[in-house]
């Protein structure tokens, strides 16, 4: 009977802090699904759109392949050092390890995304806007919509850092490293499905 009581009364405290973080893992895994939605509708609108360029420039005349390539190499990099945060977030609870490499993971989504405004900027300024052709619309929405989380990505990242280097490996941030290794990982899928249909398919 004792040893009953002593079992049931233990450590009441850690079943509700991981109650807690169960529950906001899935919110944050319901959100990421509605992301999918989100960018499934684009990428839908996009496939409708993309020959629609009203005597205007095509894909195949706009896109600078080896430019996007190496843009794409910077992001697929970027979440292979965010693995390496995990793993020294997870395992080896080093937090000079995992600010290093965050600082590098930040670094490297901060390239990404001024290459990708870089890209914009050129296409602008040729006369091949947004408001050019339908085609050049969803081409837009479509990776300004993925450089928009990639720019949350960047300042969740920054704020993390923070709290990592103030407070350290605490529970709480280790949580954290992981919601965001979630999110960041995503957006690198969904560049890969950007990469493959607006871009491979665009130049075929």
């Amino acid at each position: 009977m004792f040893t009953n009581n002593t079992h049931h009364n233990q450590d009441p405290h850690h079943e509700v802090e991981y109650s807690k973080e169960d529950k906001a893992l899935f919110g944050f895994w319901a959100y990421l699904m509605s992301d999918c939605l989100l960018f499934a509708c684009l990428f839908e609108v996009y496939a409708v759109l993309k020959n629609s360029t009203f005597g205007g420039p095509t894909s195949q005349e706009l896109f600078n392949m080896p430019f996007v390539l190496v843009q794409t190499l910077i992001l697929l990099t970027s979440s292979f050092t965010y693995g390496l945060v995990s793993l020294h977030a997870h395992h080896t609870n080093h937090a000079r390890k995992v600010l290093a490499w965050l600082s590098v993971t930040f670094l490297l989504g901060l390239a990404f995304l001024s290459m990708e405004i870089y890209e914009f900027m050129v296409l602008i300024n040729e006369g091949h806007g947004p408001s050019t052709s339908a085609f050049l619309s969803a081409f837009f929405v479509l990776l300004g919509t993925h450089g928009a989380h990639v720019l949350v990505g960047l300042i969740w990242m920054a704020v993390l850092f923070v709290q990592v280097y103030k407070k350290g490996l605490t529970v709480a941030n280790t949580g954290k490293l992981a919601v965001l290794g979630l999110f960041w990982h995503f957006l690198d899928i969904i560049w890969i499905f950007i990469f493959t249909i607006v871009y491979l398919m665009g130049v075929i």
